[in-house]
């Protein structure tokens, strides 16, 4: 085995949600698989604005902005989305990170100043983030609107995510009760990301960037259907991308 692939995981570590011991697992799935060593490490929102929250984030192969909104800084999370986006380093978003990725996306690539999630009753104009529109018929009791296995998840022909999966239609699983204000998504494709997953009502699940070496930010969890013996295959197209970036810097610093 090669150096380890060093993942940092942007979000406030709770031992209670299913989802952030489901990131952990699948990190360790997709190592397996692709016979890499793979280190995670959370890291909490309030340190990305610390003195050393930069130099700490480039210790990483790979930023995963994890679920788990609302977080204990607003603006940790927007500063972990951007220096992944500004700095062209693997990011991987999903669920919560997905919709912080496009209020950073409207704030600092738009000038969207006060563009916000209703999770947080902001009184903002730009509400970028609203609850889910059409539920799933009876979700479990204490469920998120939008929870467990929703099929008929389709794929943008041609796109980095489609590829990934190699079929257009997947199921997944979700576990929100947010979802992007379809009069905004216009911001999304304004500020350089297409649209690449839709949902069975052409909601929007997915984008990702053309220009970046790895930016995918997804509405669901594939974290949540990733297995031992079968890997989520976004989580590996993330996993390799960082292990090949990891290795671009250190080939890098050698040359320096």
């Amino acid at each position: 085995m090669t150096d380890p692939v060093r993942i940092g995981i942007l979000g406030d570590f709770n031992p209670a949600f299913r989802s952030h011991h489901a990131t952990n697992e699948a990190l360790q799935h997709a190592a397996v698989k692709l016979n890499q060593r793979v280190e995670s490490e959370w890291i909490p929102t309030p340190s990305v604005g610390e003195a050393n929250g930069q130099k700490k984030l480039e210790s990483f192969d790979g930023i995963w902005a994890s679920p788990g909104s609302p977080y204990l800084s607003f603006e940790g999370m927007l500063r972990g989305i951007e220096f992944a986006r500004k700095r062209d380093w693997p990011f991987l978003g999903t669920c919560g990170g997905f919709q912080y990725t496009i209020i950073e996306c409207a704030r600092n690539v738009l000038g969207m100043a006060d563009a916000d999630t209703a999770e947080n009753n902001s009184g903002s104009k730009n509400i970028i983030v609203y609850p889910v529109a059409c539920a799933v018929p009876g979700p479990a009791q204490g469920a998120p609107k939008l929870s467990g296995a929703i099929p008929e998840i389709r794929l943008r022909p041609g796109s980095y995510l489609q590829s990934f999966y190699a079929q257009d239609v997947v199921t997944e699983e979700f576990f929100c009760n947010f979802e992007i204000n379809p009069d905004y998504e216009w911001a999304a494709m304004e500020a350089g990301f297409a649209v690449v997953a839709r949902g069975p009502h052409g909601e929007i699940r997915a984008i990702e960037s053309p220009t970046h070496r790895f930016f995918v930010a997804t509405l669901f969890q594939p974290q949540l259907s990733s297995k031992p013996e079968n890997p989520h295959p976004l989580v590996l197209a993330f996993v390799q991308a960082a292990a090949d970036w990891g290795r671009k810097k250190l080939d890098d610093s050698v040359l320096e």
